[in-house]
């Protein structure tokens, strides 16, 4: 045979090939447009009137555009998202409602927002956290918040700056010192030894239109303190600050305070910090001691005195760290003397080291809690005093430099 002969019979025995390949090509035969289904952004969960839940949830408005514009139909600053709700005697009895509403399949690959209100959270929010875990399409980085007022007006909101609430909460706990707690480590907070957990709380910014009171923005303040799945109090964004910076969670803040040297304040950014907890027993005496290291550098001062000699800035590390410590305390005497919530976990960290004696005493461990002895030790140091100094715009003989 020759070669012209070889080549088309090889062509030939090619064809069968491309045939069972193209018979198993699935092509489109399942697409969803985004004309065909409904985009869940966030969901909230509050209680009606009779007792029932009702579930909220915040819908991705797609707007169409024509030749790089907004047609008039979509244009001229209408919301992106709307809410919907539904009530039910349960969460999935109010899913199931729900999901009648919707002339569109409801996406839920993109819900990355669960926020329950606070009455909600008062009476426990161990069961919705269980549907949420057995929900196929669930994200387990679903983040969790809890609403200071009904979940449903969070959900409403239009922020001026994102195109919903959901995005703005995303991004705060991106960027600011407020508490990120998916619900897969809710869950796991939940179900550990002590039963205890944190959450953030939300709070509507007052809307600088009176007349559209929706145009405002969802911001964090503050943290929900809960006790086997129920919220039993609250502590500040100070204390909130502390309690990141014992589980290492502390990525940025700026701490302010008066030094003992001068009339004024200053102001230090944190820059790094790491906190080790080490438990000890003996003598049928429990304690822990949170050794925190941290570095932070001047950005503000309002006294006249001169960082950049070495003895007054040694001193200032001295004085930040008595004021760190002092913050510590005050978290210890509002969460484990006061509410009795293990959001320290402590009760992890004894059973890590002292299983035999953590088996002994787990049943009595809400008692156990409070009578643990805490000892904080914080050692500063700080890296940078500015680019300028006291006397830059004060007089000389004003200057405190020795």
């Amino acid at each position: 045979m020759n070669d012209a002969g070889r080549r088309c019979s090889s062509k030939w025995l090619l064809l069968p090939g491309c045939v069972i390949i193209l018979l198993t090509l699935s092509g489109c035969w399942d697409r969803r447009e985004v004309n065909d289904v409904a985009v869940i952004l966030a969901t909230g969960i509050d209680k009606n009137e009779s007792g029932g839940i009702e579930l909220s949830v915040q819908v991705f408005v797609p707007k169409k555009r024509s030749g790089g514009q907004e047609n008039s139909r979509s244009g001229g600053g209408a919301p992106s998202t709307y809410v919907r709700s539904a009530t039910g005697l349960t969460e999935a009895d109010a899913f199931s409602k729900l999901r009648e509403m919707f002339p569109r399949d409801a996406i839920w690959g993109h819900d990355k927002i669960l926020i329950f209100s606070d009455k909600v959270a008062k009476e426990g929010i161990r069961d919705t956290v269980d549907v949420k875990m057995r929900f196929p399409d669930a994200r387990m980085r679903l983040k969790i918040f809890i609403s200071d007022g009904t979940a449903k007006s969070v959900l409403a909101l239009q922020p001026p700056l994102e195109q919903s609430t959901a995005s703005t909460l995303r991004a705060m706990t991106k960027l600011h010192s407020v508490m990120e707690v998916p619900i897969k480590s809710l869950a796991q907070m939940l179900a550990g030894k002590s039963g205890a957990a944190a959450l953030p709380l939300v709070k509507i910014l007052p809307s600088e239109q009176p007349s559209s009171p929706n145009q405002s923005t969802p911001f964090v303040k503050g943290t929900a303190v809960l006790k086997d799945g129920r919220m039993i109090g609250k502590i500040d964004d100070e204390l909130t600050r502390s309690l990141l910076l014992l589980r290492n969670e502390l990525r940025t803040s700026i701490l302010t305070f008066a030094p003992k040297e001068g009339k004024g304040l200053v102001s230090l950014s944190l820059i790094r910090s790491h906190t080790t907890m080490r438990p000890r027993i003996s003598d049928k005496k429990w304690s822990m001691t949170a050794q925190i290291n941290l570095e932070a550098r001047l950005v503000e001062s309002t006294n006249a005195i001169s960082y950049r000699n070495p003895q007054l800035a040694k001193q200032l590390e001295g004085e930040l760290s008595e004021y760190v410590e002092g913050q510590i305390k005050n978290l210890f005497q509002r969460v484990q003397l006061e509410l009795k919530s293990d959001i320290f976990e402590f009760a992890e960290i004894f059973y890590r080291k002292y299983p035999n004696e953590w088996e002994r005493n787990k049943v009595n461990w809400e008692e156990k809690f409070p009578e643990v002895q805490v000892h904080v030790q914080v050692v500063s140091k700080i890296v940078s005093t500015g680019l300028v100094d006291a006397g830059v715009n004060r007089p000389e003989n004003e200057v405190k430099k020795k």
